[in-house]
């Protein structure tokens, strides 16, 4: 198996499992578990394989996948309530999922011969947009947009990590290895010491100058 394929394998079997768990707190039926888990293992590299015209789509060319995803959601289905906190496992779950994702989805379109451009895009979709449709579906505030949250930032941190390392000639692998250890740094900072991005506070009009 090839390092990207690897990657793809990993991360799809860990954000089926934050995806059976959010579907756990929304109290979903077993279907409903499938349903959101492979939405979420999948998401974010199939929208990445059409975009890049691949020969292939991920799951397509390998059902395996997809019965990966399956059993996670079996397995949360009937463990999720021996979980003491279920959001705090998806959050960690997720950030692992995110820093093998984002190198996943640069490597497959480093291996395609795109610019640096394509490569911080089609990093951050593969480890953002599979759960921000598996947070938009079970009704949840995405994790991708909560306030300052460094999401979206650390998975271009990463994909950007990648790209500089590249360029300046290091191994794909261990170019990849920077990208994920950057993007769960940063990410796992955020969740366990509350690094944040600033963010736009509204400020209220002037009052008007009495008149004279």
């Amino acid at each position: 198996m090839t390092l990207l394929a690897t990657l793809d394998y990993v991360s799809v079997a860990i954000f089926a499992l934050t995806g059976a768990l959010v579907a756990s707190r929304s109290q979903l039926d077993i279907v409903g578990f499938i349903f959101v888990a492979c939405l979420t293992a999948v998401g974010g590299g199939t929208f990445r394989d059409l975009l890049l015209n691949r020969d292939f789509v991920l799951w397509v060319e390998d059902p395996s996948i997809l019965l990966a995803a399956v059993g996670a959601a079996i397995l949360v289905f009937f463990t999720a309530h021996l979980l003491e906190s279920r959001y705090r496992a998806i959050l960690w779950l997720d950030a692992f999922a995110l820093a093998v994702a984002v190198p996943a989805g640069v490597g497959v379109a480093l291996g395609l011969g795109q610019g640096w451009p394509i490569l911080l895009v089609m990093g951050m979709i593969t480890g953002c947009l599979g759960g921000l449709l598996r947070d938009v579906v079970c009704n949840e505030v995405p994790l991708v947009l909560k306030q300052g949250e460094l999401y979206a930032s650390a998975a271009f941190a990463g994909a950007l990590t990648a790209v500089l390392a590249s360029h300046w000639g290091v191994q794909t692998g261990y170019a990849l290895l920077g990208c994920g250890a950057v993007t769960f740094v940063l990410r796992a900072g955020s969740i366990a010491f509350g690094w944040r991005l600033p963010i736009y506070k509204n400020k209220p009009p002037r009052p008007e100058a009495p008149k004279r």
